[in-house]
């Protein structure tokens, strides 16, 4: 027989808390539900403690900073630091995971923490919130029953280049839509690169500061995108290409 699993009532819980994609209001893009959540916790994992203060500030303003216990999760973290992080969970109190924008676990360091909760038996609760991924996604008009996100794309130009032709090629022979994301400040370098690469009627779509006021999404061939010049430098960006799909 198959060992039994218990479900408690109200277990120690890790909630994966969603933060906005850029600088609006939080509960412009964010349900109730976050500030009832993340008013009676003290303990959370932050991906930076200064940016994860003001965001808990702009939720719950009667908060008190000074009982907040962060623990910072990101690539200067020690992974020998990591194995303490839930010691509040095993003392009986729940904790939040935040990350810096969009939903945790999501192209984000916090997964490695859902993971440990798991093999520690804790309860795992992801609450709603905006993801730029699936967005991006259900704005693009691409495949959204098969598609892949591919995180960056290598450094190295000609890794890059090439890369980017072997996506196109699984997109084209699974009928799947891939999807990147890339530092800012490489957006407009990035764009040059697809349109340099992929086939003129590969489809291609760009989604710039979701949830913003900015907000700016253009689904079009490549070889349309070639006639076109776009200024988004610095500004939050997500890539998407279709290989072989009309619109």
């Amino acid at each position: 027989m198959g060992k039994s699993v218990e479900i408690k009532n109200n277990p120690p819980t890790l909630y994966l808390i969603p933060c906005p994609l850029g600088d609006n209001a939080p509960l412009e893009v964010l349900p109730l539900t976050i500030r009832k959540t993340l008013e009676p916790l003290t303990h959370f994992i932050v991906e930076n403690e200064k940016e994860a203060r003001r965001f808990i500030k702009r939720i719950a303003p009667q908060k008190k900073q000074d009982e907040l216990v962060l623990f910072p999760l990101n690539k200067f973290t020690d992974p020998l630091e990591l194995q303490h992080y839930l010691d509040p969970m095993a003392q009986g109190h729940s904790m939040g995971l935040l990350s810096d924008a969009g939903c945790p676990g999501v192209a984000d360091p916090g997964a490695v923490m859902v993971q440990r909760a798991h093999r520690k038996n804790y309860r795992v609760h992801p609450l709603v919130g905006p993801s730029s991924l699936l967005l991006a996604l259900m704005a693009s008009g691409m495949n959204g029953q098969s598609f892949a996100f591919n995180g960056y794309l290598p450094i190295d130009k000609q890794e890059r280049l090439k890369e980017i032709k072997k996506k196109e090629k699984l997109s084209a022979e699974h009928n799947q839509t891939q999807l990147f994301i890339e530092t800012p400040y490489r957006n407009e370098q990035l764009l040059k690169d697809f349109t340099r690469v992929l086939h003129p009627s590969t489809l291609l779509s760009v989604a710039i500061d979701l949830t913003l006021s900015t907000e700016w999404i253009k689904t079009a061939p490549v070889g349309e995108w070639k006639k076109t010049t776009l200024a988004f430098h610095k500004r939050p960006a997500v890539f998407l290409f279709h290989k072989s799909l009309s619109i």
